[in-house]
């Protein structure tokens, strides 16, 4: 099987370890494609090549094809323009190539929005944090005002973020420089954030929720058109103990309902953090995550059981090495060789 993995996140080549090491799939060669020349990726891919930049859109899914039908794909893993791409499979099935894609468009579109996310989940589903919206100071202050009363603490992010950035907890005590000197991360002081809504009368949607102080867990996935196959979780502990392989039964339960009320498939990732009345659901990123490593040190080649899904309707799970703690070491490579075998088409 020819496996095409187009401009994605550093993390794929986990998969690609994953997928060299998978056994009882047949031949596989994994196909590999950055914009980057650089990108680590393309170094430990069977064949690596380079993406047109700035393609988005019909010209993106005209070049896709194109690649497709040149390199003889079978299995298109989607990850740059995957909402696009995902309204013409009909068109990849025709010269052969199916997609790979975690979630219909609309759905994509839903995850990549937090606030929506949230508003729209259905509790019986899963629980999420108490939360609020805001694009203007005084929305914010109300939201500050009226969350106080029932939480500790407060936290922000920007509705349309990844990798947590603009995550910050607000802090009601300490200043700024105090912040700076003492080295205190993802804090903000609250009085010195209103100040900078002053200077800006409207901002792209901030969300104000209470603050999970517990544990957080990492729940890698496979699933299959909205059926779970394999949820493994990482709980995180403090810096430097590494991760615990996790067997929550509500982190579980979720997890089970929102592969099937999403239609999730593939490789996803879910995370949950610990609150005052249990687990919370903070977001579900349909790609793999950049631990998908450890998670398959539990004993489940993830990438492998996925290949093995499409093969067949009845896929054997091995046991789930629960309490095992883990970890990961970064690897270094020669950028430089990597780049030599990168072919432009």
């Amino acid at each position: 099987m020819r496996i095409w993995f187009n401009k994605t996140f550093s993390s794929i080549s986990s998969i690609f370890s994953n997928l060299r090491q998978a056994q009882g799939v047949g031949s596989v060669t994994i196909i590999a494609s950055h914009t980057n020349p650089y990108a680590p990726a393309l170094g430990i891919a069977h064949e690596a090549y380079a993406e047109p930049s700035g393609l988005v859109g019909e010209a993106y899914l005209q070049w896709c094809l194109q690649f497709c039908q040149t390199k003889q794909i079978n299995l298109f893993w989607v990850a740059k323009e995957a909402r696009f791409l995902g309204n013409h499979k009909e068109k990849f099935a025709q010269i052969g190539t199916k997609l790979l894609i975690v979630a219909k468009p609309e759905v994509l579109a839903l995850l990549n929005n937090k606030g929506e996310f949230y508003r729209s989940l259905p509790p019986e589903v899963a629980l999420t944090m108490e939360c609020r919206s805001a694009c203007n100071k005084e929305a914010f202050d109300q939201a500050v005002a009226e969350l106080a009363q029932r939480h500790d603490s407060l936290c922000v992010k920007p509705a349309i973020s990844i990798y947590g950035l603009g995550f910050r907890i607000l802090d009601t005590v300490q200043p700024s420089i105090t912040h700076l000197l003492e080295g205190v991360e993802y804090q903000i002081p609250l009085d010195e954030l209103r100040v900078g809504m002053e200077k800006t009368s409207v901002f792209p949607e901030l969300l104000i929720m209470e603050n999970l102080t517990g544990h957080e867990w990492s729940v890698d996935c496979v699933g299959r058109q909205g059926q779970l196959l394999c949820a493994i979780q990482r709980r995180k502990l403090a810096k430097g103990l590494g991760q615990v392989i996790d067997n929550d039964a509500e982190i579980q339960g979720m997890v089970v309902r929102l592969t099937q009320y999403f239609q999730l498939n593939g490789i996803f990732n879910i995370q949950f953090k610990l609150g005052a009345h249990g687990p919370r659901l903070l977001e579900i990123n349909a790609r793999p995550s950049g631990g998908v490593g450890m998670a398959c040190l539990a004993g489940v080649n993830l990438a492998e059981l996925l290949l093995k899904s499409l093969e067949s309707e009845v896929v054997e799970l091995p046991p789930i090495h629960y309490g095992r703690r883990v970890s990961e070491l970064n690897a270094p490579i020669v950028l430089e060789a990597a780049s030599s075998v990168i072919v432009s088409v």
